[in-house]
């Protein structure tokens, strides 16, 4: 005879109690487990007298009583245990991040999770940074039309195929997510197709502010692992190397440290919010600026940010870079920058990140 233990993933109960929609809440957020009504707490096996009504009792727990609606997460079935009827609430982990008990809400008494054989409730941060983590999508670009209809993709294919890859015409499309679901082109399309309507600026300019433009050159209006390919050269051209003759032997300087300075734009191109405007680059006398739209993405801190963590605000374009190796999800290209110039070289607003690499 099996005997029932209650455990992380499996709760007992001799009868239907009100508690069961806290239960299946907790399992929700947690990581799901089995409830059984008709097992008392110490494994003893007593059955479900009144089938019916308790299977009825559950379904409205869960069709009107937890937000949001766990219906896909969640099946009952009927178990035959030692000549008795039991009932068996299996719950799947939640595909929300945070699920609550509707009569509480998002609070503490609403939000809990499985500790253990018992259900906690979850502190407000913890359901801070749960809540908002449901509006970070990290896949608006697949989401959003393209202003083109008519875009092709041979540089990108030619980027793959030197790497190795091999492409399926017939669902090349498909595999890099380039239409929205009513079949139309979306943004991320349009930043990877041979041309289009987004431009990438170089600005220089003479002194150690916006008042006077040196040059202005765009390059943009191609696919964003050419665009990248241009600006990184143009950097490289523009990093001179600098002889001080005052030591010997005598010691060659940049401008600036290249690897810091392209994982800055790396930074910028990947993790900007392409549905404001596109990145900025700007080159002073004394100084470049990478500025990329959007913030930092919802439920990252600075400190998060500064440490490294990696959070994609844009998970497909990401991938693309990483299949070209120009990126990686180790996310050691903050940290590179700060290691060679410290935290202050980045203002993180709720609008933008700017990157300053001052000249060596």
């Amino acid at each position: 005879m099996e005997k029932y233990i209650e455990s992380e993933i499996l709760e007992l109960k001799e009868k239907y109690t009100n508690t069961i929609c806290k239960e299946i809440v907790s399992f929700l957020n947690s990581s799901g487990g089995t409830i059984y009504i008709g097992i008392k707490d110490d494994g003893t096996v007593v059955g479900v007298e009144k089938i019916d009504e308790t299977l009825r009792q559950i379904s409205d727990v869960v069709t009107a009583q937890i937000e949001p609606n766990p219906q896909d997460e969640i099946v009952s079935e009927l178990k035959f245990i030692e000549g008795k009827t039991i009932i068996a609430i299996n719950v799947s982990k939640g595909s929300k991040n945070i699920y609550c008990q509707k009569k509480y809400g998002f609070s503490s008494s609403g939000c809990t999770i499985r500790i253990g054989t018992t259900c906690k409730e979850m502190t407000s941060e913890q359901i801070k940074i749960r809540y908002e983590q449901n509006f970070i999508d990290t896949e608006y670009m697949l989401k959003k039309k393209s202003s083109l209809r008519d875009l092709s993709f041979r540089e990108l294919k030619i980027y793959y195929t030197e790497k190795g890859y091999h492409l399926d015409e017939r669902s090349f499309l498909t595999n890099f997510n380039l239409r929205t679901k009513e079949g139309d082109y979306n943004l991320l399309a349009e930043l990877l197709a041979d041309k289009n309507n987004i431009p990438l600026i170089f600005v220089k300019f003479k002194g150690e502010n916006k008042s006077s433009i040196s040059e202005r050159s765009n390059y943009g209006y191609s696919c964003i692992l050419t665009t990248y390919s241009k600006i990184k050269n143009r950097l490289e051209a523009e990093n001179i190397n600098i002889t001080d003759t005052t030591v010997r032997p005598r010691k060659d300087l940049s401008l600036f440290d290249f690897d810091s300075v392209n994982e800055a734009i790396l930074n910028a191109f990947v993790h900007n919010d392409w549905t404001i405007t596109e990145p900025q680059i700007s080159m002073f006398v004394d100084r470049l600026e990478i500025l990329s739209h959007g913030g930092l993405p919802k439920g990252m801190t600075k400190k998060e940010f500064l440490a490294g963590i990696s959070k994609p605000r844009n998970t497909t374009l990401m991938r693309i870079f990483l299949n070209m190796g120009l990126t990686e999800h180790t996310g050691h290209g903050v940290p590179t920058i700060v290691n060679r110039y410290g935290k202050d070289v980045f203002e993180i607003t709720s609008n933008y990140i700017c990157c300053t690499i001052p000249f060596d």
